[in-house]
């Protein structure tokens, strides 16, 4: 299970990347696999406000659907339209073709409360 050391993670399974100021966001490689594979991708639109703790969006699966929670409060300020059309892109590469958001955070401090890698990985291997 690939838990990259770059990033910061989510209980809810989200990872976020800091990129000069903004903060990609994605799921992780422990989710995409627990879901199965995924058939489409609901996400907010650019300009869109998102509350950390409160559902951004919407991954579906042939299992089942799931939110995806904000981990960060801010304004979107990218959307991976990618998805739309390649929405098995969560399977194939969590991390990097399907990043999913890209946020002007409104307190950058969020961001320093999420989990550590180290952190994730001690959480998903006691699940």
């Amino acid at each position: 299970m690939a838990v990259p050391q770059e990033v910061r993670y989510t209980k809810e399974h989200e990872w976020v990347k800091e990129e000069d100021g903004h903060y990609r966001i994605g799921i992780t490689d422990f989710a995409q696999a627990e879901l199965g594979d995924i058939v489409f991708v609901e996400l907010p639109e650019n300009g869109d406000e998102i509350k950390a703790n409160e559902p951004f969006g919407s991954v579906e699966s042939v299992k089942t659907v799931s939110e995806l929670y904000a981990p960060i409060s801010g304004k979107v300020v990218a959307v991976n339209e990618a998805l739309n059309d390649s929405p098995e892109f969560v399977n194939e590469s969590p991390y990097e073709k399907a990043w999913m958001i890209v946020v002007e955070p409104s307190d950058p401090g969020e961001a320093e409360q999420l989990l550590s890698p180290e952190q994730y990985e001690e959480m998903i291997n006691e699940e």
